[in-house]
């Protein structure tokens, strides 16, 4: 009684954590930007221009005064983190003007002071082509006005001490930026202005001429103006970017992911809605199928979600560099997670099952169900830890998020459907509550020949795997998403429904005929537009024009340069390689054949493969969601697979008469009930999230749903018959 005490007092400690760390969920877990909106940036600092000296802190320099332009732009808890050698990554959750925040980020505000050419001759020679030695050639942004500017410059915004906006009373309250040196920048000022008298004064900024005022005076008060028929917002944005400072070195956005609120709060919507029908679908079968057992099973996947949230809540006060952020991706770990959570508690009932069908009493037979499906779940669990961990190491940011989730997910089912329901069965058997535990049954014993047609399977997987291949490789870079393959892609919601020809013709009269243009069935008010270039604010303007009435709302933009796209594709086959390596070895070492590892990995591959193939059958595109639904797949598969093989270690042991095949055949009928109420268990959660998660969620779970089903599919027909095909010996 006392072991039964304590294992409730561990129970209530953990019940109370969780709660008290997940709620309120908005205080406590921040929402990804594909949840909540806002702007997700890669910047890379060019430095090839600067000297080997200067180049060893320009990204750190970059970075500060970055953060001091974002601090002063007042945006609500940002990120931003230095990223390899000459990498920033910028995150600002609840941005709106996308372009606004671009340009205070990304603009160099290298502010120059150069004297104006007044000699005509040496103007008229530059116009056709002559630029004299010493010069160069620049046109006003003001009016596009030629002006010969002297090389030399004479003053930088280095000396500036300050920039703000104020009103110019003679023209008409226009708003300029006004500029004040510090006392070394307002002595060299006064110099200049005094030697130049009469002569123009170039004001430079990133290489453009803002306005080149003519000198009438020296101005000893070290203040200079600068016009440019601003609107107020622009003079602001321009007086921040003065005042924090100019960047070392210029910067380049590399990647670009802009989710707009509204698109923010329809992913929430939507994934809520998807989360709880497919949760309701599973608690109702547990519940009806497995009895009481199944009350227990739900109760102990509430408790696995509650802690989840509890974990998300507490980890940056664990480890402040971990971030608690839920993302779609990370969404897709606690699905996982949960999946797994499902078949633990379907492997322990069944097994309970098992020992009450053979004569053992109620309490023999819950001890030894608990004590024979540990092995299955142990192994399938740790198999999945160790990818989790390998994908954490070399992912990128939504490969990591999922990482975490799921490295959560699989502790709390390992706590949740071993130690929590075992106590509640104690506990009932402890008080005479439990006098029995009746279970539907929806499968007698099958004898099925699984073995026996192992090459018509072979060869059906065969064909599927290498038609997806051949038309993989036809269709090329085609089939990439903008995550590998570069380029921009823009999604737009219309107020009415609106053609995608006629879409399409106003985008060929701004010269993007060759733009991909996507609608969906079930949402024809939304419009995808995938270019090769940053057309954003192109599109958006004549879309605008050319449909007056329709209302046209920016729900996400999505940019990724070459650079970033190769990187993105290198991390993801790091990502997909070592947590396939870290399965190997763990499996090999645990069965203690190779031949049972060979034959898992081979099925994931097989599981992955079928999956891309359905992708560009279906011509859905290869983006990181994707990528992120391989991951999942991969630990569901591996999953299933090792719960075959320790079934088929476990009967070796007794087996003796038989061959191999028999005993692998054995094996796999008799988790055959198993497989198929956990699969299809799962299976409602994902079906639940394709019909009703929208089109943000729509390829990733079209792609579990292919690669579950593939995965229960490869493990009785692909990994079980290569380990007879393989093995020339015997198990034990």
């Amino acid at each position: 009684m006392k072991r039964l005490i304590l294992k409730f007092v561990v129970i209530f400690l953990v019940l109370g954590l969780s709660i008290w760390f997940a709620f309120p969920l908005k205080k406590r877990i921040n929402l990804g930007l594909d949840l909540e909106g806002g702007m997700h940036l890669l910047l890379r600092v060019d430095t090839t221009k600067l000297s080997p000296e200067a180049r060893q802190d320009a990204a750190e320099r970059a970075l500060e005064v970055i953060r001091n332009r974002i601090d002063e732009f007042g945006v609500r808890e940002p990120s931003i983190q230095r990223q390899g050698e000459d990498e920033i990554v910028v995150q600002l959750p609840g941005i709106t003007d996308r372009q606004r925040a671009m340009d205070i980020i990304g603009k160099t505000a290298l502010l120059e002071f150069k004297l104006v050419s007044s000699d005509g001759e040496k103007i008229k020679e530059a116009l056709e082509g002559n630029i004299p030695p010493g010069y160069e050639l620049a046109y006003s942004e003001e009016d596009n006005e030629p002006l010969l500017l002297e090389k030399t410059t004479l003053l930088t915004g280095d000396m500036l001490k300050t920039a703000y906006v104020r009103f110019d009373t003679a023209q008409f309250n226009e708003p300029v930026v006004a500029l004040e040196f510090n006392p070394e920048g307002a002595k060299k000022f006064a110099e200049i202005t005094a030697a130049n008298v009469g002569r123009r004064l170039a004001i430079i900024l990133d290489g453009k001429v803002q306005s080149a005022p003519r000198i009438r005076e020296a101005i000893p008060s070290g203040e200079a103006v600068i016009t440019g028929r601003f609107t107020p917002e622009k003079a602001q944005d321009l007086a921040l970017v003065l005042r924090v400072g100019a960047l070392p070195a210029p910067m380049y956005i590399e990647e670009e992911r802009t989710v707009g609120p509204l698109l923010g709060q329809d992913s929430i919507k939507k994934g809520v809605k998807a989360s709880i029908i497919g949760t309701a679908f599973v608690f109702a079968f547990m519940m009806v199928y497995y009895l009481l057992a199944g009350v227990i099973s739900s109760l102990a996947l509430a408790f696995n979600l509650l802690i989840i949230l509890g974990s998300l809540g507490i980890l940056p006060l664990l480890f402040p560099g971990v971030s608690a952020t839920l993302t779609l991706p990370g969404i897709a770990g606690i699905a996982l997670s949960l999946g797994m959570a499902i078949d633990a508690n379907v492997l322990i009932n069944e097994r309970i099952r098992e020992e009450l069908t053979s004569g053992q009493s109620l309490s023999s037979a819950i001890i030894n169900g608990y004590r024979r499906a540990f092995t299955a779940i142990f192994d399938s669990n740790v198999t999945t830890l160790i990818a989790a961990f390998l994908l954490f190491q070399f992912g990128t940011g939504p490969i990591r998020g999922f990482a975490v989730t799921l490295t959560i997910g699989i502790i709390a089912s390992l706590f949740t459907a071993i130690f929590f329901t075992r106590a509640i069965f104690e506990l009932l058997l402890e008080f005479g509550i439990l006098k029995g535990l009746p279970m539907l049954k929806l499968f007698g014993t099958t004898k099925f020949d699984f073995i026996g047609k192992r090459k018509v399977f072979y060869a059906i997987s065969l064909m599927v795997i290498i038609a997806g291949l051949i038309l993989t490789f036809i269709k090329g870079k085609n089939v990439l998403g903008i995550d590998f393959s570069g380029g921009q892609l823009q999604e737009y919601k219309f107020k009415d429904h609106v053609s995608v020809d006629s879409v399409r013709l106003k985008l060929k009269e701004i010269g993007l005929s060759d733009a991909s243009i996507q609608q969906f069935k079930d949402n024809p008010q939304v419009v995808l537009i995938r270019t090769a270039m940053d057309k954003e604010a192109v599109i958006t303007q004549e879309l605008r024009r050319g449909f007056p009435d329709q209302d046209i709302q920016v729900l996400r933009i999505e940019k990724v340069g070459p650079l970033a796209g190769k990187m993105l594709g290198k991390k993801a086959t790091a990502a997909l390689f070592w947590s396939l390596i870290g399965i190997l070895v763990y499996v090999a070492f645990r069965f203690k054949h190779w031949n049972f590892a060979i034959a898992g990995i081979i099925a994931l591959f097989h599981d992955v493969l079928v999956t891309l193939s359905f992708m560009v059958f279906t011509q859905r595109p290869i983006d990181l969601l994707t990528i992120t639904a391989f991951l999942t797949i991969i630990g569901y598969s591996i999953n299933d697979t090792i719960v075959i093989y320790d079934r088929v270690r476990e009967n070796s042991r007794f087996f003796k008469k038989g061959t191999l095949a028999e005993l692998i055949n054995l094996s796999v009928n008799q988790m055959l009930s198993r497989t198929v109420l956990t699969s299809g268990v799962t299976l409602l959660v994902v079906f639940s999230i394709f019909l009703y998660g929208g089109e943000v969620l729509s390829n990733f779970a079209f792609a579990l749903l292919v690669g579950f089903f593939s995965g229960v599919y490869s493990t009785v027909y692909i990994a079980s018959p290569l380990v007879l095909a393989w093995t020339r010996k015997s198990l034990k």
